[in-house]
């Protein structure tokens, strides 16, 4: 039998214009804690009471402080607190992680001139502990689990520090399922589109006017994978996004571009290869032939990891679900095909 805990916590300085954004319209914030650990929360002026089980209720608390630190007002504007800053606190807090194995006790936080950027779980610390510690990373894993978002955040953090002298990011334009046909334009708008998570990232960190200012003195490149063949890149933070629709020729010839005094990140998901059909993929290979190999690492996101809307979380694990069982039924088929033949040639024989 479970034990409840009831805590109580005054939220400092009351100020109602934010304990109004801190609780959200209808107490929306409050109920989706709420949903998400199992408690009930009362609350009266600043007062907040929390019942629940010992850990949930403790963590929910420190949700509220953390969510209230957050409404403290910016040039005199108080800041709203919306569904996605309540999941990213609910995420943070690990109430609802899993147990992960391997040294977490390091925080590892991205200082840019927009503000500090910070892992949101133990797996992602791990990764942008690994990009710094490495020569070469993988971060690999669904959508949603922050594997561009930080690696790009890396390398603003050490151009910022002045470790490297330009950041480069790539992609193969692979098109996602689809024939997009004849695209008018340049070469920039044709291949635009395909590299425009990357520039989101960049604008989030750096500004809109800096990034165009830093491209134009290719301090930043944005490029298509093509284009990589016959340079070596010194003094650069290379990121290569979407390597699962690399072929392995392609992948070993990314990896070879890499100079003195580089590093290089390559982020993608298995799960979500847009080669044609018979194309083996260029991270599937990386991984079996690279696992080994002194100075590269691997960080391996699941459903877990995500950090968008909850229900991203669940479709990836459906998914997941989904292709073990899809697996499991094509490993009885093949087992079943043998059996018959291993009878049927013996029926043969005698």
């Amino acid at each position: 039998m479970s034990t409840v805990e009831s805590v109580e916590v005054a939220l400092e300085p009351a100020d109602n214009r934010r304990l109004s954004n801190l609780c959200g319209p209808f107490d929306d914030n409050i109920k989706q804690i709420e949903r998400r650990l199992g408690v009930e929360i009362g609350y009266r002026n600043n007062v907040f009471k929390v019942l629940g089980e010992p850990n949930q209720a403790v963590g929910a608390s420190d949700i509220l402080k953390a969510l209230y630190i957050e409404t403290q007002p910016v040039k005199g504007v108080v800041q709203e607190i919306g569904p996605e800053q309540v999941h990213l606190a609910i995420q943070e807090s690990q109430c609802l992680e899993r147990t992960y194995s391997g040294d977490y006790g390091k925080e590892v936080h991205i200082r840019t001139k927009r503000g500090v950027i910070k892992p949101r779980n133990p797996n992602q610390s791990q990764y942008v502990a690994n990009i710094v510690n490495h020569d070469i990373s993988f971060g690999i894993g669904p959508a949603g689990t922050g594997k561009t978002y930080l690696a790009v955040a890396c390398a603003v953090d050490a151009l910022e520090r002045q470790e490297i002298r330009r950041i480069l990011l790539t992609r193969p334009a692979v098109e996602a399922g689809e024939k997009l046909g004849f695209l008018p334009g340049d070469l920039s708008q044709k291949v635009d589109p395909y590299l425009r998570p990357l520039y989101d990232a960049l604008f989030e960190m750096l500004g809109f006017e800096k990034v165009e200012k830093l491209i134009e003195r290719n301090v930043i490149e944005v490029a298509p994978l093509a284009y990589m063949r016959g340079r070596t890149l010194n003094d650069a933070f290379i990121i290569l996004d979407e390597s699962q629709n690399t072929t392995v020729e392609q992948m070993k010839m990314f990896l070879t571009r890499i100079g003195f005094n580089s590093k290089a990140v390559i982020t993608g998901d298995i799960t979500q290869v847009d080669l044609p059909r018979g194309a083996r993929s260029g991270l599937r290979h990386a991984i079996e032939v690279l696992k080994s190999v002194n100075d590269i690492s691997f960080n391996f996101f699941t459903a877990d990891d995500v950090v968008r809307h909850p229900v991203v979380a669940r479709i990836v694990r459906a998914y997941e679900e989904h292709d073990s069982e899809q697996e499991k039924q094509r490993a009885e088929k093949r087992k079943q095909e043998a059996s018959d033949n291993e009878k049927s040639a013996n029926n043969s024989s005698s």
